[in-house]
């Protein structure tokens, strides 16, 4: 029995052993599991976002406003002794105030009555500060200020104007009231910014320190307060126009307008220093050319810099006038009636969320200016645009055949001027908007 009861507990210890040691022992398969838990998968990089037109801006111009005293005494009233003149404006409204930027050729000056002048028209002008009111109730945001009758009176003429603009809160461009001010602006149109200049011919002096327009000899210091280009020292100008585009883009300006008062009166046709000119400032970098002074509408052009095929610069070599009293007839110089018709330039601006910025639409609207007596022999002066898109301009404007077939001449002479240069300049914009679209990837 006590052998028995031995092995029975030496048994009953080996099994207490064994068990002891399995316990303790780790599973093959558990001693080949990784100590950490595995990481997420990689993920693909983020992507950029498309690229998407972001802003377009249109910059509308028309040209010189003229103001002979029967267009000034059209908004007399003899009981307040106050001048209004918002009804030149009256059929154009609807075009000017919808421009997101609308600009104006002031050919006048304001140097009110309290200094020595009487309101005038040609030769030396001087007109009521209502032409500023009119301007502003029809939308328009620029006045330009640099023409041959900028000193048609003298100092006073030239600085009252611009304190006549800037207190209408619109801006002027091409004359200023301190040398120290910049020869351009940068108009911000929706989120756009668009560098602006204007620039007129002078008449040369005998001082180079001076500059005459009109046959006026300007002081040294008044000198330095208007833009003007010499045509005997083209040198000069280019290289102030090419600081000015350097300064504009440092400032941050997309796209470059140059308004430009130069070439001959009544003339159809740019002469060649005009073209020699745009050519030089499309090398430059201009985008946009828009010419005054002719008193006629130019043709339109779309130049390629020399050294640059890509560089293109729309030229409206002159706008015509906007409101004059040159009409047939009263001009022993003028035998056509092109002295009556203006033209519209729109330009449309496209902003792309990388930055790049393009010309993307052009077009002209014709106008004719209209000289007419209402029934209580009330007389106007009023610009009405020749929009094509209007099916019925004799409803539409509320006129007799006589006029209708007026207005139809009128559009006539213009588009045989532009018509055939905004084409063009057309159908390369379409195409280079495709192509720049295509190569950014727009969706």
């Amino acid at each position: 029995m006590k052998k028995i009861t031995l092995s029975i507990l030496s048994a009953v210890l080996l099994c207490a052993v064994l068990l002891c040691a399995c316990a303790n022992t780790t599973p093959p398969s558990q001693e080949t599991m990784p100590t950490t838990l595995p990481t997420e998968p990689p993920t693909e990089p983020p992507t950029e976002p498309p690229i998407t037109k972001v802003a377009t801006a249109t910059v509308s111009s028309v040209g010189d406003m003229l103001m002979h005293m029967p267009v000034v005494n059209t908004g007399y009233d003899e009981q307040t002794r106050t001048y209004d003149l918002n009804a030149m404006f009256d059929y154009i409204s609807d075009y000017t105030t919808s421009a997101d930027l609308m600009v104006g050729n002031l050919e006048t000056t304001l140097a009110g009555l309290d200094n020595g002048y009487k309101y005038s028209g040609y030769p030396q002008f001087n007109c009521p500060d209502s032409v500023i009111d009119a301007m502003k109730s029809a939308g328009f945001d620029v006045v330009l200020t640099a023409n041959n009758h900028t000193y048609d009176t003298r100092s006073v003429g030239l600085k009252r104007t611009l304190e006549v603009i800037k207190d209408r809160d619109l801006s002027y461009l091409g004359t200023k009231m301190d040398a120290e001010e910049p020869n351009y602006i940068i108009a911000d149109c929706n989120g756009i910014k668009i560098g602006l200049m204007c620039y007129t011919y002078e008449t040369g002096t005998d001082n180079a320190e001076t500059v005459a327009l009109n046959g006026i000899t300007l002081t040294k210091e008044d000198s330095k307060l208007v833009n003007t280009f010499n045509e005997n020292e083209l040198d000069t100008f280019y290289a102030e126009i090419e600081e000015n585009i350097t300064d504009m883009e440092a400032a941050g300006a997309e796209a470059v307008m140059l308004y430009i008062h130069w070439g001959w009166e009544y003339n159809l046709e740019p002469n060649t220093t005009q073209k020699n000119m745009a050519q030089a400032l499309c090398d430059l970098g201009v985008d946009v050319i828009v010419g005054g002074h002719p008193h006629v509408v130019q043709p339109v052009e779309l130049l390629t810099a020399t050294d640059d095929e890509d560089q293109k610069t729309l030229c409206l070599y002159s706008m015509g006038n906007a409101v004059s009293n040159q009409r047939l007839g009263n001009l022993s110089s003028v035998k056509t009636a092109h002295t009556e018709d203006g033209a519209m330039l729109q330009v449309t601006f496209a902003k792309y969320s990388d930055g790049t910025v393009i010309v993307e639409y052009a077009d002209v609207l014709p106008f004719w200016v209209w000289m007419h007596y209402d029934a209580d022999w009330n007389k106007y002066y009023q610009l009405m645009p020749l929009d094509d898109q209007i099916e019925d301009w004799q409803n539409q404007f509320g006129v007799d055949n006589d006029v209708l077939k007026k207005l139809q001449e009128s559009y006539d002479r213009t588009t045989a001027l532009v018509g055939e240069g905004i084409a063009e300049a057309q159908q390369y914009y379409e195409a280079n908007q495709k192509a720049v679209e295509e190569a950014l990837g727009v969706k």
